[in-house]
């Protein structure tokens, strides 16, 4: 799974809301490449019942679908896997329970953390938050050194997270990062299609640059396009 996830860059993360399904769809139209469910409010039969409504979205447009904290909801709501954070089940665990082919994922916020990871069992890890972010409160950020620090140390994906939007995806790739989490840029938007498609058009133009052989010019790749 981890080569399926190394050309997908584009990661919503998102909490239940009403409109979850249609929310999804058009992030998916928009260029979304990767879902997340991380809701801590919900009892775990709501949170299956969600989960399986996201996960049918996911499934009917080829993303997969990643339920936070609980691989063993994940299993239930026949999820393609499930992202751990450094209190959470272990990733042996998740992996025990889902099977060798789920995706299974790692938050990490360190060197330390980082170092760990590559004993486990996961797929791709996160890094971030790169700035304080209110979905993870209390939590310092990280910088854009740790991005580098994280894409040279694994040959895992790595998905940074924190404050990701059009106007700090450019800096965010000059620091080495390549897959990306997004949260309120799109879960805030009034138009949730707008707005993913222009925040996947500046990523994937930002792809575009770092391909480039030196010295070529960019402009020649024929630009950047809003989807998987």
């Amino acid at each position: 799974m981890t080569g399926t996830l190394s050309g997908r860059h584009l990661y919503l993360c998102t909490p239940d809301r009403p409109d979850l399904e249609a929310f999804l769809e058009a992030c998916i139209t928009g260029g979304v490449d990767v879902v997340q469910l991380r809701d801590k409010h919900l009892d775990a039969r709501t949170l299956v019942l969600r989960a399986r409504a996201a996960a049918r979205v996911c499934a009917a447009r080829g993303v997969p679908f990643i339920l936070n904290d609980r691989p063993d909801l994940a299993l239930d709501a026949g999820a393609d896997g499930v992202h751990v954070g450094q209190d959470d089940a272990s990733p042996a665990l998740a992996r025990r329970i889902l099977g060798a082919d789920a995706v299974v994922g790692l938050s990490t916020h360190g060197r330390e953390e980082l170092e760990r990871s590559r004993a486990e069992p996961v797929d791709y890890v996160s890094a971030g938050p790169v700035v304080p972010t209110p979905t993870k409160p209390g939590r310092p950020g990280t910088g854009p050194h740790y991005v580098t620090f994280a894409v040279a140390a694994t040959n895992r994906p790595v998905f940074v997270t924190g404050g990701v939007t059009p106007e700090t995806v450019p800096s965010l790739a000059a620091a080495g990062a390549r897959h990306f989490v997004v949260v309120r840029y799109l879960t805030e938007a009034g138009d949730a299609r707008t707005a993913a498609g222009r925040l996947r058009a500046v990523i994937d133009g930002c792809l575009d640059v770092a391909a480039a052989p030196i010295g070529a010019d960019p402009r020649a790749t024929g630009g950047a396009g809003q989807g998987p």
